[in-house]
């Protein structure tokens, strides 16, 4: 009998507020080593907020998460949680990308100096190995042609693919993508699309957050639905979303018919 890979993300009963606010209400979630798993949930569901706690850019109030057996942002020392310095944070980070809604690209960089910055300004690889992967990368989601151009000479699918390439810069073992083709015009959203179901088709272990109920039918191998900061159902795609069962998945899924 073959052994089941352990996680590479496990999530334990992780809370989380703002303020008066409980945004996460005691999350558990476990993603295996290379599975796509799509978080889907209306606005304000914590969908968000969760994808932010994994690398740590909120902290958590309650609860553990653990990447690739490394529990993120703090160490137990006795009976109590501690946080980590930053730059052991920074060094956890390593191991997962993260693409957001919006590009955030550096505008006085090109396309090619955007996806070297981390791995040399941040992580001190030698320009010449990045440069040598950053164009691998650039070829990889379509815009070899457009390592020289500006991020204004790029349009906004464009911008989001050197995001992408910037984010998978780091080697990272985990990505996250936030809403990634939210800030995108309808007729760009195909092509970051497209280049996220080759991430899928190549094995790389992936958290998407998205409205995309295409894409989770075709790419994900497991559809979480969040609502009022808890997981409500989650499962292989063709269950969740052909044939839910909790009444407030069937109400979300009906404003896609």
């Amino acid at each position: 009998m073959s052994e089941v890979a352990a996680p590479l993300v496990r999530i334990r009963g992780v809370h989380k507020s703002f303020g008066d606010v409980e945004v996460l209400k005691g999350i558990h979630l476990d993603v295996a080593p290379g599975e796509v798993v799509v978080v889907l949930g209306p606005s304000g569901s914590g969908k968000s907020t969760l994808l932010r706690c994994v690398n740590h850019l909120e902290t958590i109030d309650r609860g553990a998460i653990w990447v690739d057996g490394e529990q993120i942002g703090y160490t137990l020392r006795g009976e109590r949680l501690v946080r980590l310095p930053h730059r052991a944070i920074a060094a956890q980070r390593r191991k997962i990308g993260m693409v957001f809604q919006q590009f955030n690209l550096y505008p006085h960089m090109t396309a090619l100096e955007n996806v070297i910055e981390a791995p040399v300004g941040v992580h001190g690889e030698s320009r010449t190995a990045a440069l040598e992967n950053a164009r691998r990368l650039l070829d990889r989601v379509g815009l070899a042609d457009k390592a020289g151009n500006y991020p204004r000479q790029l349009s906004g699918g464009q911008q989001q693919r050197v995001a992408i390439a910037r984010a998978l810069a780091i080697r990272p073992k985990l990505m996250l993508f936030d809403e990634p083709t939210s800030a995108l015009d309808p007729e760009l959203v195909g092509e970051v699309l497209a280049t996220m179901r080759d991430l899928a088709g190549q094995g790389l272990t992936m958290i998407v957050v998205t409205h995309e109920i295409g894409f989770a039918r075709e790419a994900a191998d497991r559809a979480v639905f969040m609502d009022g900061g808890v997981v409500v159902e989650q499962g292989a795609p063709e269950d969740v979303l052909g044939t839910p069962r909790h009444p407030r998945l069937r109400s979300f899924l009906a404003r896609f018919i």
